[in-house]
């Protein structure tokens, strides 16, 4: 049985993904409005939420070691391909990631939990006695030695915009809730629950101190990468994985909301189409210059996320995968 509602958290994650790559490419910082506090509470959750997801759905797939390496390393290409147009790219990491539990792709739910847990306290300790600012001009976002081998190992495992260590937990995490029954009501209450306690406890630490040498170690903001941060942020991810869970099946009855689900199967191809299109076309306007406000980034984000809708429910009539979803399937199997 296929969860419909794991089709649409999809679509969710990657309108999370839109509003806050817009704004980094649109050099837009945050204002304290409403629409920048919508786009900083998304920043590091939505991608987050997506890579639970496809934990999720490695899990569910029970696809073997060739298979996924395959994937593995066609995201990997794509991804280093797509680095030369948009430095956040997050599909190289992806593939990394899907390499990296190839040993565990069988293993019970409690030894991915632990797995989880080491990987983001070993991230902890490389955040607290390493030097996480190398590479980085941190005024201009720009990595200085992503081209070289000790760069490209450092940006990828280290402190990159998605580093293995220790996003690579939320795979985990994703492939560990995969061994649970989703379509049972109970299993989407303990998500909920758990996922709000988890959500709650990740951001109590960092307001017990005014210290900013300890707050940095203790907020919940993506980079740097803390605990608090992964915790937070499974927590989220597990709310909005239940929620559409529950209201899937009441969504796919409504032709207009169904779309939300046919443009999820197709997460890969909007990925791209959002950084080729739809940044594409903010550069060819003279948008990406710092010029937009906070409003105007979401309102873009949002009519763009509306355009793929419109797109997916169009695509249904020519192929049941997207462009790049059928090239993956053909090329990687």
């Amino acid at each position: 049985m296929r969860l419909d509602g794991l089709d649409i958290a999809r679509f969710l994650a990657f309108v999370g993904m839109v509003l806050v790559n817009f704004r980094i490419a649109a050099e837009v910082t945050s204002a304290g409005d409403v629409s920048s506090t919508i786009i900083d509470l998304l920043e590091g959750r939505a991608a987050a939420l997506f890579v639970v997801l496809a934990g999720i759905g490695l899990g569910l797939s029970r696809a073997g070691a060739t298979l996924v390496s395959r994937r593995a390393l066609f995201l990997i290409i794509l991804g280093m391909i797509n680095v030369t147009i948009f430095d956040a790219d997050i599909l190289h990491y992806y593939g990394t990631y899907f390499l990296c539990v190839l040993p565990l792709l069988a293993a019970p739910a409690r030894t991915l939990w632990a797995a989880a847990v080491i990987v983001t306290l070993i991230a902890y300790g490389g955040l607290i006695f390493g030097h996480y600012d190398a590479g980085w001009d941190w005024a201009t976002l720009v990595y200085a030695d992503f081209w070289t081998a000790k760069g490209y190992l450092r940006h990828t495992f280290y402190n990159g915009w998605h580093p293995v260590l220790p996003w690579v937990s939320f795979l985990l995490i994703g492939m560990a809730l995969s061994r649970l029954d989703l379509a049972s009501p109970a299993v989407r209450l303990r998500m909920a629950l758990y996922g709000t306690l988890a959500c709650t406890l990740g951001l109590i630490p960092a307001m017990l101190t005014t210290d900013p040498t300890l707050i940095e170690l203790l907020r919940t903001a993506p980079i740097p990468p803390t605990p608090f941060y992964i915790l937070s942020a499974t927590g989220s991810a597990c709310m909005a994985i239940a929620a559409c869970l529950w209201a899937g099946p009441a969504l796919m009855r409504n032709p207009v909301t169904q779309t939300l689900s046919l443009a999820g199967r197709q997460s890969l191809t909007l990925y791209l189409a959002h950084i080729l299109i739809g940044m594409g076309t903010m550069e060819a306007c003279g948008l990406l210059n710092g010029s937009l406000s906070n409003s105007a980034v979401l309102l873009i984000s949002l009519s763009f996320c509306t355009a793929c809708l419109i797109y997916a429910n169009l695509w249904q009539h020519v192929a049941k995968r997207g462009p790049l979803e059928a090239l993956m399937r053909k090329i990687a199997g």
